[in-house]
């Protein structure tokens, strides 16, 4: 389906015209897509950017879920992309994506403008339990601004002690939302 805000190369223009429009001024680039400069970023409109690259068999997790839900204002520059079906499928070979070949369930995923995604508890929790320091910051800073989401993302490690790093991600939940507030 094409999109009145959003553009695809070779949809309705061609990569070479879309990139001319970007030096214009007229579009910014957006996921896989572009978007006019004067629209409002939206998470659906984030969402849909990411569809050719999900293809229809994998859901955005960790910081492209993020990214997504509002959590970071930048895009990722690698997309972490998660099963979402119960069939395996072959990974892409796209350099700008992870592919991770375990299914997503679907009580952990979203749809958010037809395009799957972990849920925002799952996403925190996920990133929580990240050994890396970028997903683990951006779990901190996630959890200290949304003290509610972090007791949902507590509440589903809880109810998963068997899946690696729960301890962790437990005890950087509870940290962030004990850190004081600014004011």
């Amino acid at each position: 389906m094409v999109s009145p805000f959003l553009f695809f190369a070779d949809e309705r223009l061609s990569l070479p015209e879309l990139t001319a429009a970007c030096l214009d001024g007229a579009l910014v680039p957006l996921g896989e897509g572009f978007m006019p400069a004067d629209a409002a970023e939206t998470p659906w409109m984030r969402a849909r950017s990411l569809r050719p690259l999900l293809e229809g068999r994998w859901a955005a997790v960790r910081l492209s879920a993020a990214w997504v839900h509002g959590a970071i204002p930048v895009e990722p520059v690698a997309h972490h992309l998660q099963r979402a079906r119960d069939a395996r499928v072959r990974a892409g070979r796209d350099p700008r994506a992870v592919y991770h070949d375990v299914r997503l369930p679907p009580e952990d995923t979203v749809a958010i403008g037809g395009v799957p995604l972990s849920t925002r508890p799952r996403t925190l929790a996920d990133l929580a339990r990240s050994a890396d320091e970028v997903e683990a910051a951006v779990a901190r800073a996630w959890a200290h601004r949304e003290p509610g989401l972090a007791q949902d993302a507590a509440a589903w490690l809880s109810r998963h002690p068997r899946f690696p790093h729960v301890h962790r991600a437990t005890r950087l939940l509870r940290a962030a939302r004990t850190e004081p507030r600014d004011s």
